[in-house]
């Protein structure tokens, strides 16, 4: 059959730019070797948050009950069920997005595929068979898989990544988890919190190195508050296997062997590249142009297989914006601002730029801050570790960053995602009444503390 845009990956890039152009009116199919949805809704970003919430409420029933006024005998929980839920989560919302390709006559192409020549597209099945389909363009969206440690290879038991980690049939007692980027920390907060010893390896002064600093060294301050043992600048110089265990030997402030039950390795993410065509890459990511073809004139590239950011709602943008370049009159766009987030307790979220970029651009900038401990909507909910912080370029006063950990920072952050997009200054911050009581009055009170406005804290 001749399709339109075949689509090689069916995850937030592949499923999305599939819809968008069967909604311009396209013959669209997506290939998907393993389930709609891809990582991100099947082993990434929908089951985690699962795990998470799950830890959240058995953290608060453990730790804030009597503050909260309630007694609770025998608290305990079933591992078993608290994995089970978050494969439902993920079932359901696979399921949605299979629905979605039929509502919009997508063809779903359960099967590997290949990219024999431009515009012909082969699917082999699980069951061997193989089906050569024609498209004027394909697009490839197949992402990137858990980059292992060098010789330390995954075995699923002992030695597991993120995908083995949602799933593990039995709790460990001691987990040592190398790396600390997201991933990394949402799986120490998620595990730590059910009663699992973990201690993370960093080889960067800070975990979540790619944050504000002053963020990254609050959040490792929770951490060691509740029970995380946090290694940063420390250096792993040795692996083993046990067969019923790990051992870890790290180099930092001092030597010393770690040993585990398991080892979960957080250090990045590797290209997943289709067999066929020989395109052009960089570093293992394939390189595209402004219009995201890649060195093949009819093949494109989007999400995660074209490199960093490596985001789902990044991939999700990068896929509409291909689809309409080829489809619509419209240039598409490279990303330039969006939105980090780390769903650990405290959350973590941040857009635009840090202190130390804006430092290094030589952009002159005033901070803006305020503590949700000044909150009042944070001290009535029980959840007040943090702050939000906005930088703001000193000429015209325009948001140029912001950086939030605490409650529901996740969600708060996409208004400031819209005032860098928008241009926004102080003055229109300032100007947009927040409702009473919230969380993101936060931010409006940074914005007054900037520039001395702030009601609720001294300036």
């Amino acid at each position: 059959m001749a399709y339109d845009l075949i689509v090689i990956g069916g995850g937030p890039a592949g499923y999305v730019g599939a819809i968008r152009a069967a909604q311009l009116g396209k013959k669209v199919a997506c290939v998907e070797m393993d389930r709609a949805g891809g990582t991100c809704l099947n082993w990434g970003c929908i089951p985690t948050k699962s795990l998470l919430k799950n830890a959240e409420i058995y953290h608060l029933l453990t730790h804030q009950a009597e503050e909260f006024g309630l007694k609770i005998k025998g608290l305990s929980y079933d591992w078993e069920k608290v994995i089970g839920r978050s494969r439902k989560v993920s079932d359901r919302l696979a399921g949605g997005i299979e629905f979605l390709f039929k509502k919009n006559g997508v063809d779903y192409l359960r099967g590997e595929g290949s990219v024999d020549a431009p515009g012909k597209v082969t699917v082999k099945a699980a069951d061997g068979s193989s089906q050569t389909h024609e498209a004027k363009d394909v697009l490839i969206a197949t992402g990137c898989v858990s980059r292992p440690f060098p010789d330390f290879p995954f075995n699923g038991k002992t030695v597991i990544g993120s995908k083995e980690a949602m799933v593990l049939a039995e709790q460990p007692k001691e987990l040592i988890i190398i790396g600390a980027g997201a991933i990394g920390v949402e799986f120490a907060y998620f595990f730590n919190a059910f009663g699992t010893k973990v201690t993370i390896v960093e080889m960067m002064p800070h975990i979540l190195p790619v944050e504000d600093d002053e963020v990254s060294q609050t959040l490792e301050k929770s951490f060691k508050k509740q029970g995380i043992n946090v290694l940063t600048n420390t250096k792993v110089t040795g692996t083993k296997d046990t067969g019923t265990g790990v051992k870890i030997t790290v180099e930092g402030a001092e030597s010393q062997t770690l040993k585990a039950d398991a080892a979960l390795i957080a250090i990045g993410v590797q290209p997943v590249l289709p067999a066929g065509l020989d395109l052009k890459t960089d570093r293992g990511y394939l390189v595209t142009d402004d219009r995201y073809q890649t060195s093949q004139k009819g093949v494109y590239a989007v999400g995660d297989i074209i490199g960093p950011p490596w985001l789902a709602h990044v991939a999700s943008w990068e896929a509409i914006q291909c689809v309409d370049g080829l489809y619509n009159d419209h240039a598409p766009k490279k990303v330039d601002v969006f939105p980090g987030c780390t769903y650990c307790h405290p959350q973590v979220a941040s857009v635009g730029l840090t202190e130390e970029a804006a430092k290094e651009q030589g952009i002159a900038y005033k901070v803006g801050k305020f503590p949700f401990q000044a909150s009042g909507k944070a001290q009535a909910v029980g959840d007040s570790e943090g702050f939000v912080k906005l930088l703001f370029g000193e000429k015209y006063g325009e948001v140029i960053g912001a950086h939030i950990i605490g409650p529901d920072a996740t969600e708060i952050i996409a208004e400031l995602g819209l005032a860098i997009t928008l241009e926004a200054t102080k003055d229109d911050l300032e100007a947009t009444i927040h409702a009473h009581p919230t969380l993101a009055e936060a931010v409006h009170e940074a914005t007054g503390q900037a520039y001395g406005h702030a009601i609720h804290i001294p300036n």
